[in-house]
């Protein structure tokens, strides 16, 4: 009797038979990515299990000095250039180049033979009419002259003695004295030469006080007041710091640049400021204690700020809140608290879990040991 089942047989055999390329196709890739994939898996694991070398300190509360940055340009505390008043010859020169002078010293004499001889006559002739004067007067005590003509006489003595008082003024004015102390710049006459009014015959700057003027962004203007601390630096003295105070904040803002002008002055006995130096302006806005990491220990990720911290021998990285920032300092907000060891040399080589090895606690170890071991050695004796 013929089996019926076979043709069903035959015909499942054949259709496995067919699709046992698929198969051995899909095993084949399956296989392929399996061995791709296994070096990563096994070089990200690696990753995790090999011990990175880090270096960790301490969070620590200290001293944050906020200040803010400016431009400036120096300027003598007084300054002026010496001109004459009158067009004459110079008949004595009485200073040098970058002399240093006293208030009222002389400088420059002008040829005044002229006015002096004025000065001179009318005196005589002030002193002619105050007799002359005296004379009336008497004769109108005795009704012996008219008052108008004592009134005249008067009149005559006070034009005169107006007359010696403007000349006198115009002989001094041809003596020219320094306004004020300070130091004297080049000399731009000689001896002999004629000078015009308004010519220049030197300079003089005081600059035992140097002032400086800068700007300031407006959002600072509750921070800053007359009397503040400023530091000034010039690229002439390296590592070197003018201290001076704030003596002026200007009334207005400018609506350009919304910035507010500040005038500072700074000491400046010992010289070595000039006026026109281009000076670097720190204004000191406030000093606060607060937590402080080093820049390097903060990993920031899209807007997240993250450090490492160490745990049983294993990295852990924990998220913290950061603030203002110091070159090579940031401020803690949150997330941190004093003496917690973070990482700060390595910290781009760690992952969470990651096995680490600190730099220089056996060294320390071994210091902690010495001085026990001397400490031990001491009480012994």
């Amino acid at each position: 009797m013929p089996n019926k089942s076979e043709p069903t047989t035959t015909s499942n055999t054949s259709a496995f038979t067919s699709r046992l390329p698929l198969f051995i196709l899909v095993a084949i890739l399956v296989a392929l990515i399996t061995y791709l994939q296994w070096p990563e898996a096994e070089q990200e694991k690696s990753k995790y299990q090999r011990v990175v070398t880090v270096k960790m300190v301490p969070v620590v509360l200290a001293e944050f000095i906020e200040s803010v940055e400016a431009v400036g340009t120096a300027r003598a505390n007084e300054q002026v250039v010496i001109t004459s008043k009158y067009s004459d010859l110079i008949e004595h020169i009485y200073f040098e180049d970058g002399q240093k002078v006293k208030k009222g010293a002389v400088l420059v004499k002008l040829n005044n033979q002229e006015e002096l001889a004025k000065v001179n006559e009318l005196k005589a002739n002030l002193s002619e009419s105050k007799a002359h004067l005296k004379r009336l007067t008497e004769l109108l005590a005795s009704r012996a002259t008219s008052k108008s003509l004592v009134e005249q006489q008067e009149a005559k003595t006070n034009a005169i003695e107006a007359q010696l008082t403007s000349a006198r003024a115009k002989l001094n004015d041809l003596t020219i004295r320094a306004p004020f102390s300070g130091v004297l710049g080049f000399r731009e006459v000689s001896k002999g030469a004629y000078v015009d009014s308004g010519d220049i015959i030197t300079s003089l700057d005081d600059l035992s006080m140097i002032k400086v003027d800068f700007y300031l962004p407006e959002r600072l203007l509750t921070h800053i007041h007359v009397g503040q601390k400023v530091s000034a630096a010039n690229t002439a003295y390296r590592n070197k710091e003018f201290i001076g105070e704030i003596t002026a904040i200007d009334s207005r803002i400018d609506s350009s640049t919304r910035s507010i002008k500040v005038r500072a002055t700074i000491n400046n006995k010992s010289l070595q400021l000039y006026p026109g130096m281009l000076l670097n302006i720190s204004v000191l806005l406030q000093v606060e204690n607060i937590l402080q990491l080093p820049e390097s220990s903060i990993i920031p990720i899209e807007n997240s700020h993250f450090v490492f911290l160490e745990k049983d021998g294993k990295a852990v990285r924990k998220a913290i809140k950061i603030g203002r920032r110091h070159p090579g300092v940031v401020e803690v907000i949150s997330g941190l608290v004093e003496g917690e060891q973070v990482v700060v040399e390595g910290a781009l080589k760690l992952r969470d879990g990651s096995a680490l090895s600190i730099i220089g606690q056996e060294i320390e170890a071994d210091k902690i040991e010495d001085k026990s071991v001397t400490a031990d050695h001491g009480s012994k004796t």
